[in-house]
């Protein structure tokens, strides 16, 4: 045994180190050294296999004291098992160590043993999307909506059990239950779904009629979800539950809902804020005034100076969009632009000439200004 290295040095842990140290350890490192990651590395697969062999030992407590005790020979001569070092058992290491916290799915994704509970036949219904297109009205105060889907949905004559019978249900004898065959490829280990249970892990003699062994059925359904005040286009909401039922009995998905905001014809909205334009009568804009504007609460005003400028952006506070996380509600910027008359009457232009004359030029700051800083274009 003089040729195995230590335990504890192959994880690069303590002689002391607890049962997560020595489960972190391995994790980092045979991440590192998988095969799939290091494609033709001979030096990497022998660590992977030996990783595999030194956390077999330790992170069982009865190994580990056996292995404290007598050390590489405590698994030599029938004192106990552990130290296979063969790459099906450092994968199977592998698979059951990360398949628990990930699902599944780094299982798949490096070809490691299969770590399915043996003839459960329940498998996970799918998530399910859906589009949903709401108006900034409906956005800003929140509103409930009926949406319409296609689904699965348990089967009600078989209780989704997939046979009306008890006796019908059998463990997959292709792939012993787990739902997945692998076949080997070199050093690598390919699955793929069970072709005769479906990945189920079990087989049925008698499947019901109805839903042909499933335990679900497809059908129209109605499902009733709120929105809450202050989403935006790409909000995302979770239906929980609400996806397909899941296969024989299992866990249904769930119904993700993201939102569309329609464009509006008074309002554009950047984030919480509102922003409009409002047409401002010359005459308002001149002498003052007050101004009637739209807001998602009703109708609002705004007090105008005398000598109002078109252009000029008046704020409403939090007249805007609720915050979607509680915080202050947006404003509402309304820019308002001077309307000019376009028909005016004899009397009405000779009285206009009469006041342009009257006033002159000294009441019009932005007219001087503009010719000051353009004199040297103009022969002025």
């Amino acid at each position: 045994m003089a040729d195995k290295r230590d335990y504890y040095e192959v994880l690069g842990v303590e002689r002391n180190a607890t049962a997560e140290e020595i489960k972190k350890a391995y994790r980092k490192l045979a991440v590192k050294f998988h095969p799939d990651k290091n494609p033709g590395d001979h030096t990497a697969e022998d660590k992977f296999k030996e990783l595999g062999e030194a956390y077999e030992a330790l992170s069982d407590a009865d190994k580990r004291a056996a292995y404290d005790r007598y050390g590489h020979s405590a698994f030599s001569g029938g004192m106990g098992g552990g130290g296979g070092g063969g790459f099906h058992d450092a994968a199977d290491i592998f698979s059951q160590v990360f398949g628990g916290a990930f699902g599944g799915g780094f299982e798949e994704f490096f070809g490691g043993g299969g770590s399915r509970r043996k003839g459960s036949g329940k498998q996970r219904g799918s998530d399910l999307r859906y589009d949903l297109e709401i108006s900034l009205e409906e956005a800003a105060r929140g509103v409930e909506k009926e949406l319409e889907i296609e689904r699965y949905v348990p089967c009600e004559p078989c209780g989704a059990k997939g046979t009306k019978g008890t006796g019908g249900v059998k463990v997959c004898q292709s792939c012993g239950g787990r739902g997945v065959v692998a076949r080997q490829a070199g050093i690598f280990i390919q699955q793929s779904t069970c072709p005769e249970c479906r990945g189920a892990g079990e087989t049925i003699s008698d499947p019901c009629t109805t839903c042909k062994g499933d335990g679900r059925v497809q059908r129209d359904s109605r499902i009733k979800l709120r929105i809450p005040a202050g989403v935006d286009t790409g909000t995302r909401l979770r239906s929980t539950g609400n996806g397909d039922a899941g296969v024989r009995g299992g866990a249904a998905g769930d119904l993700y809902v993201f939102l569309h905001v329609k464009d509006h014809d008074v309002f554009e909205r950047d984030g919480s804020d509102l922003f409009c334009e409002v047409p401002l009568p010359f005459s308002v804009a001149a002498l003052g005034g007050e101004l009637k504007v739209p807001s998602l609460d009703g109708q609002s005003s705004i007090k105008i100076p005398l000598g109002t400028q078109g252009g000029t952006v008046f704020r409403l506070r939090e007249k805007g969009i609720p915050s979607l996380s509680g915080g202050r509600r947006g404003d509402l910027n309304v820019r308002v632009q001077v309307e000019v008359p376009t028909k005016l009457n004899s009397d009405q232009q000779q009285k206009l000439r009469a006041f342009s004359e009257s006033i002159g030029e000294q009441n019009s700051p932005m007219q001087e200004g503009f010719f000051q800083k353009a004199k040297r274009f103009f022969d002025l």
